[in-house]
């Protein structure tokens, strides 16, 4: 009889050491499944977390901290906005940045994976210049400039920080020379020439090959 008992007590657990692993697979499962969602619904958008600080306020019973977290959200297809959210955690900080971002859209004029002409931007102490590269030569730029730019879909350029070191000021300096940038039929409308005499011929080939 002991024996029996025994072999029918681990048979039992057996059973339920499956049943339990049947159980957390299903468990996995699903936590797998709401993974995926979340994953997809997060690639819609490229996100980039610049900067994240700590806050500390003084009050009657001491100091309350809190965070807050700069953040660059794009489609990776012209489309780019910055965010500033602060929060106690700092999780709901960087959400909030996002959302913010999302709400400051802006289209950012390409050719060919690169923006169309020279430019430089300018807030507060930050100072950030833009060049057009060729194609292959990739983002040179640094962090939060990196982050700026390959959220919105930019792959090849030149840039240089000749300002403050401060990544919100890069940023938003950043920021400020993508919104100075120019389409060739927008100058040559202003201008009331033909787009010919306006963009170089170079530009103009990377603009058919691009269409085509």
């Amino acid at each position: 009889m002991p024996g029996p008992q025994r072999r029918g007590t681990g048979a039992g657990t057996g059973a339920g050491g499956s049943g339990g692993g049947a159980g957390g697979g299903d468990r996995r499962d699903r936590r797998d499944g709401g993974g995926g969602r979340g994953g997809a619904a997060a690639s819609q958008y490229l996100e980039r977390v610049v900067a994240i600080n700590r806050v500390a306020k003084v009050v009657k019973g001491g100091r309350r901290f809190s965070f807050t977290a700069l953040v660059i959200v794009g489609d990776g297809d012209g489309q780019v906005g910055v965010g500033y959210g602060k929060a106690k955690e700092v999780p709901a900080a960087i959400a909030k940045g996002v959302e913010e971002a999302k709400k400051h859209f802006f289209a950012v004029p390409r050719i060919q994976g690169t923006i169309p002409h020279p430019v430089q931007g300018e807030a507060a102490a930050g100072v950030v210049l833009l060049k057009p590269a060729s194609p292959g030569t990739g983002v040179i730029a640094g962090g939060p400039v990196r982050a700026v730019l390959e959220c919105a879909g930019i792959h090849d350029v030149l840039s240089k920080s000749l300002g403050s070191s401060n990544p919100i000021n890069i940023v938003h300096a950043t920021v400020a020379a993508l919104k100075d940038l120019h389409r060739p039929e927008e100058i040559a409308a202003r201008r009331g020439l033909p787009i010919e005499d306006v963009a170089p011929a170079a530009m103009l080939r990377a603009r058919a090959a691009a269409t085509t």
